[in-house]
């Protein structure tokens, strides 16, 4: 359950998009209608003309942030406050998303919930992934999914994986996707992954467009860390779809699940199932 003591909101903006300032004017007065502090980040601020605050000052200030945007707006937010551990509230600008699933037209009477802790929190899993990079050890985070693909078009690329340092298997293909429960419904699911309902501690590994048939998806437990290295060539491995790093031969990343979870602000009769049907298509 979601604290009651909430008085400081935090909101980030889709980037690029000046139009939503309306929207942002009209969650400001919701939240100040309550007495409520509200604060925009400094980039989306600049972006519609308001002064806003450092976004790492913003997760030191915030009791929570509400992201105005989409699924990937969300999930970059997601990841660049990871480290402050603070419940993120997804409002959806444009169609409904798997993540941001309030409107704004809903927002006033959900914030009045939410200040009654008559809302739920989702903890979901993130993945770790840990590589070097000039000299120096970098730890970042996925809350969907880490692509490790070829660096040139024209080669398959050959994945070695280990499982907790044991041998586990050899990739040959276009890459392989390495994703949370949240991210199964992403990549994962358009290269022929399982769907993973999304409090569940696992992950998936997918091969993407494998040279052998036999190459399927696999689910593995979330306490399993996984390395994967290119011994024959250079590599791609791309976070979330948002940043791109590149793998030199022989070169390894790790990942694993966290310990720590994302917190996602919902509705308490919010249903998974009911989105994956809406999104999917399902019994139609």
């Amino acid at each position: 359950m979601l604290s009651k003591n909430i008085q400081k909101v935090g909101v980030i903006l889709r980037p690029s998009t000046p139009e939503l300032k309306s929207s942002y004017l009209v969650i400001e007065k919701i939240f100040r209608s309550l007495d409520l502090e509200i604060n925009i980040d400094s980039v989306s601020g600049g972006m519609i003309g308001i002064m806003g605050m450092d976004f790492d000052l913003l997760c030191e200030w915030s009791d929570i942030l509400v992201t105005l945007g989409g699924d990937g707006t969300l999930i970059s937010v997601v990841r660049r406050s990871f480290k402050y551990d603070i419940p993120i509230l997804g409002v959806y600008a444009g169609s409904l998303g798997f993540l941001a699933d309030i409107q704004l037209k809903e927002l006033e009477e959900f914030v009045k919930k939410m200040l009654t802790g008559d809302v739920r929190i989702d903890e979901r899993a993130i993945l770790r992934v840990e590589f070097m990079q000039n000299g120096k050890e970098i730890v970042q985070y996925a809350f969907n999914d880490i692509v490790l693909t070829r660096h040139s078009i024209s080669n398959m690329i050959q994945i070695e994986t280990l499982v907790d340092s044991k041998a586990f298997n050899t990739y040959f293909g276009d890459g392989v996707i390495v994703s949370t429960p949240t991210g199964s419904t992403a990549y994962n699911l358009s290269a022929g992954g399982p769907v993973l309902f999304p409090l569940t501690n696992v992950f998936a590994l997918t091969p993407i467009c494998p040279h052998s048939l036999t190459q399927r998806p696999v689910v593995l437990p979330g306490e399993f860390s996984i390395e994967m290295k290119t011994p024959k060539e250079r590599a791609l491995f791309i976070i979330d779809g948002q940043d791109k790093y590149e793998l030199e031969q022989d070169e390894s990343i790790k990942i694993q699940l966290d310990l720590k979870k994302v917190k996602l602000i919902h509705r308490e009769e919010f249903n998974y199932f009911d989105v994956l049907k809406e999104k999917l298509g399902w019994g139609e």
